[in-house]
């Protein structure tokens, strides 16, 4: 059996930056992902990283944890504090897996063990720069865990979920009495309405606080590699299986293992996720015997998963298991109110972030927000608000400012998760004679081609050519600008 491929072919204009005080491990590595297809650089410290970074624009950092002076779960710790949105990979040698757990649990995107096989390099890699963009999370405020017990719980909970409309009440309330047991959570809501902040929160503050959550996205991945990433697998399962690897599930022991997008996954793992529900046990790819599974299950989903039971995509008895406690995120539209009070706190949050500390909304520009339908919800306004801080002149943001930035948005998340365009190539249509270009510059595509090209270029030029903050600025993931840099002729 193949190691499948990594889930994101790498784009010609990715960058990665390799830090390893072991200039033979580091010069291997950076050949292996030169000969991938990756541009790599390689320095031997953590404060020669960080310069680096301050010099450069990179897209991932992969770093030893075991380094003199800064090691890497110090330089992981700075990287998170300076570039959030960067994904850190950490290198660990075979039999320290637990150091690489304590990465993870610090919000290393995935972990490489030494020796590792170029397969797995580009799996790993491909994975961490497929992550989306977590704009919604800005309203998760800094800090410690409130006390335990139920008044602990609700607290936290409402730290988190920010607002006073009564729909948000009633899922807070669900959310505290669910935080209380170990019970299975299923979260549905559109896309963008903070089921990965709920799923965080429902985590601390339950007794599982103190232990890791992890997260899985089941849609990112075909089958083999979903099973593996899950289950972990054992040395010779597949080619380039050099070793033993725990899986998600063992490393969300003690805590919270959040499968998010449960709704896509494949009848072969949706039987594999069954047996882990009803036995909490699992079998490792390629292995013979049973692990037991110390962990909380928190499920996510936009789909409409009573129908896919009604046509047979998706197992019913699957359902059952998963939705103990159904927890429905309202839709931000149906939060009365609640809009002006999360961007407040977005733009407090997203300007500490950029060293826009003074950033604030005039009460116009607050209420024009308010009155928004936000089909993308948290995400769409989160995104909003960030290019509003990120791009404006001054710290002070009016009315007009938001009118420009939801005019000018070169992307509307719709109800459901579809992403239409806006911009330049939707105007106009109402005055024509019915033909498809004429004298104003040629058809409907190419229109939509040009204002996208347009769109990207200011994006990029704004964010000094770092993709990461560009894709934020224009509302896409990394994946899309680099399909869209790719189409466009500007890769």
């Amino acid at each position: 059996m193949t190691a499948p491929p990594g889930p994101l072919g790498p784009p010609p204009t990715i960058r990665v930056l390799v830090v390893d005080d072991d200039a033979s491990v580091g010069r291997i590595l950076g050949a292996t992902l030169r000969q991938e297809g990756f541009p790599a650089e390689v320095v031997r410290s953590g404060a020669e990283a960080l310069i680096r970074l301050d010099q450069a624009a990179f897209d991932v950092v992969i770093t030893d944890l075991r380094m003199p002076e800064m090691d890497g779960l110090a330089l992981l710790a700075e990287v998170q504090r300076r570039w959030p949105d960067l994904p850190v990979v950490v290198i660990t040698a075979h039999g320290s897996v637990p150091v690489a757990v304590e990465a993870m649990r610090a919000g290393a995107a995935d972990f490489l063990t030494k020796p590792f096989e170029r397969e797995e390099v580009a799996f790993v890699l491909g994975k961490a720069l497929a992550r989306e963009p977590r704009p919604d999370e800005a309203c998760l405020p800094l800090g410690g865990l409130p006390p335990a017990g139920p008044a602990g719980a609700r607290s936290r909970i409402e730290e988190l979920l920010l607002g006073d409309s009564p729909s948000l009440r009633a899922c807070r309330d669900l959310l505290a009495k669910a935080a209380r047991t170990d019970a299975t959570v299923l979260l549905r809501g559109e896309s963008g309405t903070g089921k990965d902040v709920a799923a965080r929160a429902l985590h601390e503050a339950s007794a599982r606080a103190a232990g890791p959550f992890v997260k899985v996205h089941c849609g990112a991945l075909p089958d083999a590699l979903l099973e593996s990433e899950l289950f972990g697998h054992e040395k010779g399962a597949f080619t380039g299986a050099v070793g033993r690897k725990p899986g998600r599930v063992e490393l969300a022991a003690g805590g919270t293992l959040f499968l998010d997008e449960i709704g896509d996954v494949t009848p072969l793992v949706q039987v594999k996720l069954l047996e882990l529900l009803q036995d909490r046990a699992f079998f490792r790819v390629g292995g013979t015997s049973r692990v037991a599974a110390e962990v909380r299950i928190v499920a996510a989903t936009h789909r409409d998963l009573e129908a896919m039971v009604a046509d047979g995509s998706f197992r019913e008895d699957l359902y059952y298991r998963l939705a103990v406690v159904p927890v429905i995120l309202p839709p931000l539209r149906e939060r009365a109110g609640d809009v002006e009070r999360l961007a407040d706190t977005l733009v407090a949050r997203i300007g500490a972030a950029s060293s826009r500390p003074g950033a604030r909304l005039t009460p116009a520009a607050r209420a024009r927000l308010g009155r928004e339908s936000w089909p993308g919800n948290v995400r769409q306004l989160s995104n909003t608000i960030e290019r509003l801080v990120v791009l404006g002149d001054h710290d002070l943001i009016e009315a007009d400012d938001v009118e420009r930035a939801i005019a000018s948005s070169p992307t509307i998340r719709r109800p459901g998760g579809a992403i239409a365009t806006s911009g330049p190539a939707d105007a106009g249509g109402s005055g024509s004679s019915g033909s498809s270009g004429g004298a104003h510059g040629g058809d409907l595509e190419e229109r939509r081609s040009e204002a996208e090209r347009g769109a990207i270029a200011e994006a990029l030029a704004k964010s000094r050519g770092n993709k990461a903050l560009a894709a934020r600025l224009l509302g896409v993931s990394r994946r899309t600008l680099y399909n869209k840099l790719d189409a466009l002729g500007l890769s």
